[in-house]
């Protein structure tokens, strides 16, 4: 059943109550995205991973909340959604808002804000007045036309539809776009390293962790240095050797073990690409096993290593491609972080 194309209005009194500042290029950035969203055009919001993209879309989402307007910000990734939804309280403690994701509870009276994944938006036709889509590049939404139609479906009258992303794909690219190619605090993008990790498969297969993998991850346990693993298949996840918290796309916990890690509860954690994108873990630092694997595509491999560093408090830390031969989609990857960098 679709949603009601003209539901009752409400009553809100929206406030912003967010008090950071923007750095120079944020503001520009957001100031070009309002004139897009003020004049109906499509725009493309492409910054580097941690370069403060949500906090770009609060003037925006405050202006059109305040003309009345019922705005969608829509992600392909359920962690996204999870991430997104409590800032966005935060930030308008008066206005409605619905997080809506598989398994989500339901949620009373009429949101003037909606956060949802992009499959949820199957349930609205002619609904919103603004809708933007964070991670526009992400699986599955760039590769299901059926899903992008779905996002079209949901806006009003051909509203623009408004793309957030760090790693745009060509089909992305609009007549209108920002750029911002450094973080919010102004370091670095930790630059990942490469480590060979030769046969690794067959030693796990046998239930053992190759020695450099083992040594990095004793090494951040002694220094209580929080930590993800990426492994590039589910069969991989399950069968790793030791005790360890995991989680896959299918995991019914994924949500309370990320809480566990952001809670300094348990030391690390290991993962899927299901992870790559819309987590902040302060301190953290990653590993990816495998990383000369097709799963992890350059994309991928900038979004991974875009989980570390992205605290004022810790803006470094170690980002490591362990691999069996190092691919095309690593070099790529790291060369458009060291690109980032220099500019």
């Amino acid at each position: 059943m679709l949603w009601n194309k003209h539901p009752a209005k409400t009553k809100n009194t929206h406030i912003f109550t967010w008090s950071g500042k923007l750095t120079p290029a944020q503001q520009k950035a957001s100031e070009e995205l309002l004139v897009s969203v003020q004049q109906n055009k499509s725009h493309l919001l492409s910054a580097v991973c941690g370069a403060g993209k949500t906090e770009l879309l609060f003037p925006s989402i405050y202006t059109c909340l305040r003309e009345g307007k019922r705005v969608c910000v829509a992600a392909p990734r359920t962690d996204v959604i999870l991430e997104l939804f409590p800032r966005f309280q935060q930030v308008f403690p008066q206005t409605t808002i619905h997080a809506l994701y598989g398994g989500a509870q339901d949620q009373e009276g009429f949101a003037d804000l909606v956060v949802a994944t992009t499959h949820q938006l199957y349930r609205f036709e002619d609904a919103f007045d603004v809708v933007f889509v964070d991670e526009a590049d992400a699986f599955p939404y760039y590769a299901d036309e059926t899903l992008q139609q779905a996002v079209k479906k949901a806006v009003k009258n051909d509203a623009a539809i408004h793309f957030v992303t760090a790693t745009p794909t060509s089909s992305l690219r609009t007549e209108n776009e920002s750029n911002i190619s450094r973080r919010y605090h102004g370091h670095d993008l930790p630059v990942p390293r490469f480590s060979s990790l030769w046969g690794y498969a067959r030693r796990m297969k046998k239930g053992k962790v190759p020695k450099n993998l083992y040594d990095w991850i004793e090494e951040k346990k002694k220094h209580q240095i929080p930590f993800l693993v990426f492994l590039p298949t589910i069969e991989m996840l399950e069968n790793f050797p030791g005790d360890f918290e995991r989680v896959h796309a299918e995991h019914p916990e994924r949500k309370e073990k990320v809480l566990l890690l952001r809670e300094k509860k348990i030391p690390g954690l290991l993962t899927t690409t299901i992870l790559e994108r819309g987590i902040t873990i302060e301190n953290v630092h990653v590993a990816v096993v495998g990383a000369e694997q097709k799963i992890f595509t350059a994309s991928a491999l900038i979004q991974i290593s875009g989980r570390v560093g992205r605290s004022s408090n810790f803006p470094t830390g170690d980002i490591v491609f362990f691999h069996h031969g190092i691919s095309h989609e690593m070099d790529k990857a790291k060369a458009a972080i060291e690109r980032w960098n220099k500019q």
